[in-house]
């Protein structure tokens, strides 16, 4: 199966379903960023997505996703804010995988898409826990949780 040209061909009802997924979740900062900016960030995560699954290259998408992490976290995004992004991503595209693979094909679709979308969450998180130790952020704060730590 050519995963990556399953996935272009579904790409509209893709980026239709994360939008209003993201949409639902009421996320402030995508919000005020607008429905067309929205929109062009997730296509652009979506290309990106692709691309790494057509060419078994991840280089592309980690600057890409290292870039948004930073572009976020200066903005003030919290990082679960770029995460309800991700994951609307992720699932509508997985829809559209199960629903279309044949069933000897699914197995090896669901790991590219799985290696491809779990890659690009790992970076994101590392790039803003990265940030995050540099300075004070209240959403990774987990001083609370354990007695006796200074703040």
């Amino acid at each position: 199966m050519d995963l990556d040209a399953l996935l272009l061909t579904v790409e509209e009802g893709v980026l239709d379903e994360a939008y209003s997924a993201l949409q639902r979740s009421q996320v402030t900062h995508y919000e005020l960023a607008g429905e067309a900016l929205t929109r062009q960030r997730l296509a652009e995560l979506f290309h990106l997505v692709v691309g790494a699954i057509g060419t078994r290259q991840l280089g592309d998408l980690s600057q890409h996703v290292e870039q948004i992490a930073v572009e976020r976290f200066n903005h003030g995004f919290d990082i679960s804010e770029v995460q309800v992004a991700f994951n609307a991503l992720e699932e509508a595209m997985w829809r559209r995988v199960v629903a279309a693979s044949p069933p000897d094909e699914l197995a090896e679709a669901i790991g590219l898409l799985s290696t491809v979308l779990g890659f690009g969450k790992d970076v994101l998180t590392r790039t803003y826990v990265s940030l995050a130790s540099k300075q004070h952020v209240a959403s990774l704060d987990l001083s609370e949780l354990f007695g006796g730590a200074a703040s």
